[in-house]
């Protein structure tokens, strides 16, 4: 009773989120970015700014001096975890090809790596192909809505939200008997955003504490890199200009 309760409830957010879509807000045709909630975001920002400051940035300083013995196989393991979503976001997205590739990576590592420890299935060339349920949308013609900072989380659009909500929700290793390898993922992706916070301590060091305005720079940084993965070629990246809006920056860092 228990489990089908706690289905219900997942299903019950994923309609919610879904639903939300259909108040996405729509940006002016050409419109490279659009950010009609800039002021809530800012704010946002500088708690996000803040949190990393205190505590993630910290915590990549350990990760980055922690041995690679240690700190690889907790990404290879963070990494495993989260196949059989993108294996489901393939299908629903017609990749038959990417959605195989990723299936065999899971078997191969989950078995012969010591349940994703190690990544032998990369060394036989089956190399992960990325995917969330925020590109299903993309696929499914879904527009990208108005950016928005989620806290903690950083930055996303409204439709890259409500894919988050459903990835989050959704997870299909609790539908196939290994809830307890999906616990341990949780915590190992934990720990492996302190470690990818230490491999770009450098580049997200310069954007969030050496530009004028981080905001503007990881905002553009974001729909730059997220518009490249979805292979949006109608936004070419070096024609965003994160200055080219009329920024009152009064009051922000």
């Amino acid at each position: 009773m228990s489990r089908l309760l706690n289905d219900l409830f997942k299903t019950g957010c994923v309609f919610v989120a879904c639903a939300g879509l259909s108040a996405c807000t729509t940006g002016e045709t050409g419109q490279l970015i659009n950010d009609p909630y800039e002021q809530t975001n800012r704010q946002i920002h500088a708690f996000n700014k803040g949190l990393d400051r205190n505590l993630l940035r910290p915590a990549g300083q350990v990760a980055a001096a922690t041995p690679e013995e240690i700190s690889g196989p907790i990404s290879n393991f963070a990494d495993n975890v989260g196949l059989p979503g993108a294996v489901a976001n393939g299908l629903l997205q017609g990749d038959i090809g990417g959605a195989a590739t990723n299936t065999m990576r899971f078997v191969v590592n989950t078995t012969v790596g010591v349940g994703g420890l190690l990544d032998p299935a990369g060394g036989i060339g089956l190399t992960e192909e990325k995917t969330d349920f925020g590109e299903t949308l993309a696929v499914w013609g879904v527009g990208e809505g108005a950016y928005v900072e989620m806290p903690v989380l950083g930055p996303s659009t409204q439709r890259d939200a409500v894919g988050f909500v459903v990835d989050l929700f959704l997870d299909p290793l609790e539908n196939v008997g290994l809830s307890t390898l999906n616990d341990y993922g949780t915590a190992s992706r934990g720990l492996d955003l302190a470690i990818t916070r230490g491999r770009f301590m450098e580049t997200i060091d310069s954007v969030l504490y050496d530009s004028a305005d981080s905001y503007s720079q990881a905002r553009l940084a974001y729909l730059q890199n997220r518009r490249f993965d979805l292979g949006d070629t109608i936004t070419a990246a070096e024609e965003i200009d994160p200055f080219a809006d009329d920024l009152n920056l009064e009051g922000f860092e």
